[in-house]
């Protein structure tokens, strides 16, 4: 009798590990078909499909060329399938900076398509790495909302003087010429920015190029003081590549390239 209760309890038993390991594939393939592994698969398909080919300015590399204008401009070209970009940069630009009213970093790029489909042109994506900095990399300007914060600063600094002058009524004619050259100064820049900058664009066989500004924040904590020669690499993504131009400002150390008079 006891012999047979143990039988039936181990027997049980068995049935009962084989209804485990049943379970198992169901377990597994819930697993698989759960939301999460869903979004992990999405990610890796994301991932695969989002690899970019990098293509890096070299000037010894077909398609890539390199000049100094009478500008006092360098001008890197290149050229990659249907794709040409010229990257336009003032050779003292590290020293303008600390001239303007905002510590942006500027440069020109040209954008030319060639091909028989279209290309898209974002400069959200466009980043400029201060490599000598920690390679702190900043994402470009958008014009627009950085008007508006330029703008905001302004009416603060406006509302400032009117305190001051309220309280120091002597002061009035030298803060109001200051608050007048500055607003001036916004003014400009607001336009500049609103005429001359790089805007998304489609690039097609009816328009096959754009151009215009771009503008990166220099204020930051791991910008410190500028060094004698200043390295940087500027990221574009268009189409399924990353453009890549490493320069240097200057190009060689102790250059002075100069902007030469008609």
């Amino acid at each position: 009798m006891w012999q047979l209760r143990i039988s039936s309890w181990r027997l049980r038993l068995r049935f009962a590990g084989l209804a485990g390991l049943c379970c198992l594939p169901v377990f597994v393939a819930g697993m698989l078909g759960s939301p999460m592994h869903a979004a992990a698969s999405d990610r890796d398909k994301n991932k695969n499909s989002s690899r970019a080919v990098t293509v890096r300015w070299s000037e010894q590399q077909p398609g890539c060329t390199f000049s100094r204008g009478d500008d006092g401009k360098y001008r890197y070209g290149l050229w990659s399938g249907d794709i040409g970009i010229i990257l336009a940069v003032d050779a003292r630009e590290v020293q303008i900076i600390r001239h303007r009213i905002e510590p942006i970093f500027g440069l020109w790029l040209t954008i030319r398509y060639r091909g028989e489909d279209s290309l898209d042109v974002n400069p959200e994506g466009i980043t400029l790495q201060f490599v000598k900095h920690f390679k702190v990399e900043q994402s470009a300007l958008d014009p627009d909302e950085y008007s508006q914060k330029i703008q905001a600063d302004a009416d603060a600094f406006d509302d400032e003087t009117r305190r001051e002058v309220a309280k120091h009524p002597q002061e009035k004619e030298v803060r109001q010429a200051r608050l007048q050259e500055y607003e001036k100064s916004v003014n400009e820049l607001i336009e500049f920015l609103s005429r001359n900058s790089l805007r998304a664009a489609h690039l097609d066989r009816a328009t096959t190029e754009v151009n215009g500004w771009l503008f990166f924040n220099t204020k930051s904590k791991w910008l410190g003081g500028w060094k004698a020669q200043e390295e940087f690499v500027l990221r574009l993504p268009l189409g399924n590549k990353i453009f890549e131009f490493p320069f240097k400002l200057p190009r060689e150390p102790g250059e002075l390239l100069l902007q030469k008079r008609p």
